[in-house]
């Protein structure tokens, strides 16, 4: 079994410019599902290291030239992984930074593994009411593109979790925290592991 490290229940520490200065050793990854606010989280997770920030989801759809969407009714799922788990691959071999991965990335053993040996991997877990508020309007979703989208939504969070629990760090999402102030609660659960955060 895997080490776990939960982020404090306590209300969040600000960040000090001395944490904020601290050096990043391995790429973070972020894990969970669609509206876990992985990208936004990340994003301000990356300015708080001051590192880069990568999406993998962007990337793919950069060297696609196509959306994810499109992506997927033309060539399936199958061929969207393969490409999903060459791009993680292949940022977690260069400069560490944060990344945020599309839901599905961590279903993946391969992708487990790799995450798991290269960098660390961090879920942002959310529950299944604050997950659907969030992407209920999106268009965006292709896997949500069901006549019951709601339901759809409630299997895959099901189905998922007990994956994204094998996370190196878990960090609660709720609905009252700021970006910001989810991003601290990353920063504060990585000063646990001197391997990823040197100070």
């Amino acid at each position: 079994m895997r080490g776990k490290e939960f982020a404090s229940a306590n209300p969040c520490p600000k960040v000090t410019k001395r944490r904020a200065m601290a050096r990043l050793v391995k790429t973070v990854v972020l894990v969970g599902m669609m509206g876990a606010g992985k990208t936004a989280v990340g994003t301000a997770l990356a300015r708080q290291l001051g590192v880069d920030f990568r999406d993998s989801d962007e990337e793919i759809v950069r060297a696609a030239n196509r959306t994810i969407a499109e992506i997927f009714e033309r060539d399936g799922e199958p061929f969207f992984r393969a490409r999903e788990t060459e791009v993680i691959g292949r940022l977690l071999r260069g400069t560490p930074c944060v990344l945020s991965t599309g839901g599905g990335a961590f279903l993946s053993e391969a992708n487990r593994t790799l995450i798991h040996d290269v960098g660390v991997s961090v879920w942002l877990r959310a529950d299944l009411e604050l997950l659907w508020q969030r992407v209920r309007h999106k268009t965006t979703r292709p896997l949500l593109r069901t006549a019951n989208p709601r339901e759809t939504l409630r299997e895959l969070y099901e189905r998922r979790q007990p994956l994204y629990a094998q996370a190196d760090i878990t960090v609660e999402s709720a609905a009252e925290r700021s970006v910001e102030e989810m991003a601290a609660r990353v920063v504060e659960a990585l000063h646990g592991r001197p391997d990823v955060l040197e100070v």
